[in-house]
């Protein structure tokens, strides 16, 4: 405003100059007609002078006095003028005078005012400074408190972890053969399931890795034990190839997959808008390949196609084509796997009249849109559960059979596994649900010919599996995921990249003793590999089918 004000005053003195030399002007004029005026006067009088001698002369003296009065008149006419103009200058330049003083000071006033708020801003600044400087020392020892109690949660985690694993469960094989020595061996584990556990108390051992399912980490469960134990029971539960499977509601005894999907779907559906879609894949692991139970031949029959596991960049394990069926509520999942379940290699052995031939893996993939989130790291843990049985080797696969359930929870990163590649759809997370095929003594099981050879693939499989847990249990350099397709197959799943639970059934019968300690030490192998802290799942692009 000052500078503004200051422009004003110098115009204005500026116009004032202007209008004295103007006047100054009409001043030098005026003396020049004055001077005229003498020079008339002088002429009158030669004038005079020469009448005497020459009338024409006078006539003309006469003509010019004439001349010079009107001379005289225009000069006092435009005098007269002149002054008002100099008056109205001079009114005009006081007025200008008054109204710059009174710019003037308004200028000065709001400089003033300006200077006051700008004083004000700087003080509120340098406050707010301070408090910026109180606000970061306190945000330091928050940082500060975090880490010291963070490194104290650790501590007290394991602290708990080795109190945990002194409260286990155990259980108790005795064996006395003739010629063999004395078998007294305790095997310990965090949970004991007796032959009187229902499906729903197993289940309720599940239910949480459905919840880390949505919350975006993967999840593998696995069924290991020998034939007949009641693996595809605990899996599935009481329902034969003739029947599809009923709805959770309607049966008591149904396996932890059908619960599972029930499961699933009630949680997605209690927060419908952050919902995922569901897509379903099926294989089987037979004599050592990998089978596409939902791929269609040119005839659109459903048949299983060989298919192999192949490495990304990502150094992930995926199946190139492999088929991928949407599902949309329980029934239609229960639908879906139960046919393809019918396609499963199957054969009739001394120990079990059903004996499935081959390792079934259901693969549930949850895919949301780009902008879903993870959540933050959570911690590993550990738990393990047997129940005892004694089921008849003969008795039916739709029998009471999940007998003894020894179950290996490793708590481990959960970074989603790259999937088929595909548009705008991202992969959450992985639920695979493992059938493994049992493991068999092929004496007792009586097979020949093509099923012998079943038995030798099962039991290799089986074999790799457990130098896999073995070389994991001792920190190995090199784990042999390839000495086997199935190992091979679940590599991200072992080593680490999801949430894994392994139930193990057992038959506490005598004459399955050899292979009821197999299966005991095959889960305290399993138990005592150590993983690392669970992370939300890594996201990977797929094409919806």
């Amino acid at each position: 405003m000052p500078a503004r004000g200051g422009r004003w005053a110098g115009f204005w003195e500026q116009r004032a100059r202007q209008l004295q030399r103007q006047v100054q002007a009409k001043e030098e004029r005026i003396v020049e007609l004055e001077t005229e005026n003498a020079i008339l006067h002088l002429k009158l009088a030669e004038y005079q002078e020469m009448t005497g001698k020459s009338s024409h002369a006078a006539t003309r003296f006469c003509l010019l006095c004439d001349e010079q009065e009107g001379l005289q008149r225009g000069t006092r006419s435009s005098l007269a003028q002149l002054c008002r103009v100099i008056q109205k200058v001079k009114q005009d330049r006081k007025e200008l005078r008054s109204s710059s003083l009174d710019l003037l000071r308004d200028c000065q006033g709001q400089q003033q005012d300006c200077g006051s708020e700008i004083v004000t801003a700087v003080q509120g600044a340098q406050r707010h400074h301070e408090a910026v400087l109180a606000w970061q020392s306190k945000a330091g020892c928050l940082e500060q408190s975090l880490r010291e109690t963070t490194e104290r949660y650790q501590l007290e985690k394991q602290k708990r972890k080795q109190l945990h694993n002194r409260l286990v469960e155990t259980v108790l094989v005795r064996w006395d053969r003739p010629g063999h020595p004395w078998i007294n061996k305790t095997y310990n584990f965090e949970r004991v399931y007796g032959p009187a556990e229902s499906q729903r108390v197993v289940f309720e051992e599940v239910c949480p890795l459905l919840t880390s399912l949505l919350d975006g980490y993967n999840v593998c469960i696995m069924a290991y034990g020998q034939t007949g134990s009641g693996k595809s029971y605990t899996m599935m539960g009481p329902h034969s190839r003739k029947e599809p499977v009923l709805p959770v509601e309607s049966q008591g005894d149904l396996g932890i997959i059908p619960r599972a999907a029930e499961e699933l779907f009630r949680l997605i559906s209690e927060n419908p808008s952050r919902s995922p879609k569901v897509a379903v894949s099926v294989v089987e692991v037979y004599n050592n390949d990998i089978f596409d139970l939902l791929a269609k031949d040119s005839c659109a029959v459903t048949s299983g196609v060989k298919r192999e596991v192949l490495t990304t960049k990502a150094g992930k394990k995926e199946i190139p084509s492999l088929t991928y069926e949407s599902v949309h509520s329980t029934e239609e999942f229960l639908t879906l796997v139960d046919g393809r379940l019918r396609l499963r290699a199957k054969h009739a052995t001394l120990v079990h009249a059903d004996s499935s031939r081959s390792h079934l893996i259901i693969t549930v993939t949850l895919t949301t849109a780009p902008s879903w989130d993870s959540p933050a790291n959570r911690q590993s843990d550990v738990s393990v559960l047997k129940e005892p049985d004694c089921p008849s080797p003969r008795q039916p696969a739709t029998g009471r059979r999940h007998s003894a359930a020894h179950r290996t929870s490793s708590w481990s990163p959960g970074a989603a596994p790259e999937g088929p590649t595909g548009h705008m759809e991202q992969v959450h997370a992985k639920l695979q649900l493992v059938d493994l095929a049992g493991s068999e003594c092929a004496g007792v099981s009586g097979v020949t010919g093509a099923a012998l050879r079943e038995t030798s693939f099962i039991n290799r499989s089986l074999a790799a599996l457990a130098d896999v847990l073995g070389a994991l249990s001792e920190r190995r350099g090199h784990v042999p995921y390839r000495n086997s397709k199935l190992t091979h197959l679940l590599q991200d799943v072992l080593g680490g990249d999801a949430k894994l639970l392994v139930i193990l059934c057992v038959s506490p019968c005598r004459k399955h003793a050899a292979e009821t300690l197999q299966s005991l030490g095959f889960g305290t192998r399993a138990r005592q590999v150590q993983r690392g802290p669970a992370r939300a799942g890594r996201v990977a692009p797929r094409t919806p089918r």
